[in-house]
């Protein structure tokens, strides 16, 4: 299980995510507080900093992906992006 007390999104992800996906960094704390489903997705460059999806609603009920670095010895977050779920992510979200 992972635990997560901090959330940093870099002010050019937080551009990116919404020039390219028109994902909030609202949105994202809102997945990530709601009890999304987190799955690894690859190890990080840096030992025991690895990279995590998480899927989950926003408030409004928006289907989100958010991927992350987390790091363990601060339970931070550190977002890397974000988007919707695919109609694969949505299904197999909707039977878990």
């Amino acid at each position: 299980m992972i635990h997560i007390d901090f959330i940093i999104c870099p002010d050019y992800i937080e551009e990116k995510l919404e020039a390219k996906h028109s994902v909030t960094l609202r949105e994202v704390r809102q997945v990530l507080v709601g009890m999304p489903r987190i799955r690894f997705a690859e190890k990080g460059h840096v030992w025991g900093e690895d990279v995590y999806s998480a899927f989950g609603q926003t408030f409004s009920g928006r289907y989100l992906a958010v991927f992350f670095v987390h790091k363990p010895d601060s339970y931070t977050a550190i977002i890397i992006s974000a988007r919707d779920m695919t109609r694969k992510e949505r299904k197999r979200y909707g039977r878990k």
